[in-house]
């Protein structure tokens, strides 16, 4: 038998054998969430609505979501110290609140997760393909361009952990050259703003019926987008030395390091940008690339171009890293049709159906792209999904710590009597986030789109609740759990 102070010691304590490779340090789980969030993916698409919508008022609905989010982030800190299974919110709520539950949520959580990867393939299309083109983009050569980025994530993750590693570490020094030594130069030799301009809405309430209450809402809406995937740290909790301590610590060091950067870069460019009326018009489309060759020349324009490209092909991969991970992790509890076989683990120690089956459900997303611009529409997807998963499990969390069956202090991250008062705000933060995110807005859907289009998020959700609902009724996919060693009062303890 393992012995429990080991890692595949404690995992045994879990029901689970190791069958992951445990290689990842605590840097390359910094890396794993640094490069989900990333802040060049996050800010770059955020930025052309949030002008639409805000003008320079913008970024305050960023320092909004921010905050907010760190609430949620510290609350899964502690979760992910608590429970070092790979999993995560579906682990949580399952041992916290029951099986049903956990069943839902994880479903919730792996529909908004392939979105999200969707969406990144979807705005990394559109750098592609200005490496090689001016000229207009069509619908087609869009959806195409992002299935490329879906295959190289998944050619890059069937090599195995290592090799993903060495591409995460790339992404960061290309997000650090294109957010913050571009955001410093642009501060220093490009400032052609005022700070004023922070609270000047440039005429955008136009894009909201004439109110600025309503377009700060909808860029809410949006920038909520730029502070997801922090969680991907723990779905890499049995493949990390020392995840109690590791995971929760490289989750709050890589939130606060994408906050910085996203925040700066917000900054920078809302101050650079010479004409910011125009990125309020939609006459500049992307107010990024704008302000970073217009301040730095046009020899610019190809570099920054390729390195940015290397940002969005790390956080595709890193996305398809965790989503892997999570489908694993679903079905390994045999939670999920074809469980056998999505839980099958290569001679590389890696979920590879898992990685197959999320790549290519992933590129079936691309497909709404076919009718236009999809991208406000895909954020909404990848942001309305997460942030019901992250209320129901901040819900779960707080409703365990007051009835006693989470004791926090028993993980190496315990934040004391300041964890309920968290706890509580990140509740109300959430439950005021996701309706905002669900709201239909008809200016967060194409151009002359139906109804159906304006009220997608809710339909969609709506629809993949049901047949979560009939599924569990039908399935019963709870009595399918393995039984643990221990029970799940007795679990909180000993853990």
């Amino acid at each position: 038998m393992d012995d429990p102070r080991t890692d595949a010691g404690e995992l045994a304590e879990y029901g689970y054998e190791q069958e992951l490779k445990r290689s990842l340090s605590a840097w390359s789980v910094f890396a794993i969430g640094f490069a989900t969030i990333s802040p060049v993916v996050g800010i770059y698409a955020v930025v052309q609505l949030g002008f639409v919508f805000s003008g320079g008022t913008w970024i305050w609905a960023v320092v909004a979501a921010f905050l907010g989010q760190l609430l949620v982030a510290a609350v899964y800190a502690e979760l992910s110290s608590q429970f070092p299974v790979t999993g995560g919110a579906y682990q949580w709520v399952r041992r916290l609140s029951g099986p049903r539950l956990g069943w839902l949520v994880g479903w919730i959580y792996l529909a908004s997760a392939v979105a999200s990867l969707t969406t990144v393939a979807y705005l990394g299309a559109s750098w592609l393909y200005l490496l090689f083109s001016d000229g207009t983009m069509s619908a087609a050569t869009h959806v195409l361009l992002g299935a490329t980025f879906v295959a190289v994530a998944l050619g890059i993750n069937l090599l195995g952990v290592n090799p993903v590693k060495h591409f995460l570490n790339a992404g960061i020094i290309a997000e650090g050259v294109a957010s913050i030594a571009v955001s410093l130069i642009l501060l220093v030799f490009a400032h052609n703003n005022g700070f004023s301009i922070l609270f000047d809405t440039l005429g955008s309430a136009a894009a909201s019926g004439g109110s600025v209450g309503a377009g700060l809402l909808t860029c809410l809406a949006v920038a909520g987008w730029a502070f997801l995937g922090f969680d991907a740290t723990t779905q890499v909790a049995e493949e990390t030395e020392q995840p109690r301590r590791s995971v929760p610590r490289a989750l709050i060091r890589a939130y606060l390091f994408v906050a910085f950067t996203v925040l700066l870069t917000g900054l920078a460019v809302t101050l650079a940008l010479p004409r910011p009326g125009d990125a309020v018009s939609g006459a500049i489309t992307d107010p990024v690339f704008a302000a970073v060759t217009l301040g730095l020349g046009a020899w610019s324009e190809k570099p920054f171009i390729i390195v940015v490209l290397i940002a969005f092909f790390a956080c595709a991969i890193s996305i398809q890293t965790y989503i892997g991970r999570a489908v694993y992790a679903f079905a390994r509890d045999r939670q999920l049709p074809f469980s056998k076989t999505l839980a099958t683990v290569g001679p590389r120690q890696i979920p590879w159906v898992s990685l197959v089956v999320t790549a290519v459900l992933a590129s079936f997303g691309l497909l709404l792209g076919l009718n236009g611009n999809a991208a406000a529409t895909l954020i909404a997807f990848g942001s309305g999904g997460f942030y019901f998963v992250f209320l129901t499990v901040a819900v779960v969390a707080l409703v365990a710590r007051l009835t006693g069956r989470w004791q926090p202090s028993a993980g190496q991250l315990n934040l004391g009597r300041a964890g309920l008062v968290i706890n509580v705000l990140a509740v109300v933060w959430l439950a005021f986030e996701a309706v905002n995110i669900a709201w239909p807005r008809a200016e967060l859907a194409p151009v002359g789109g139906s109804w159906m289009q304006v009220w997608a998020v809710v339909l969609v959700f709506s629809v993949l609740f049901v047949i979560g609902l009939a599924y569990v009724a039908i399935a019963k996919p709870h009595h399918k759990l393995a039984p643990s060693p221990f029970s799940e009062s007795e679990m909180v303890e000993a853990s």
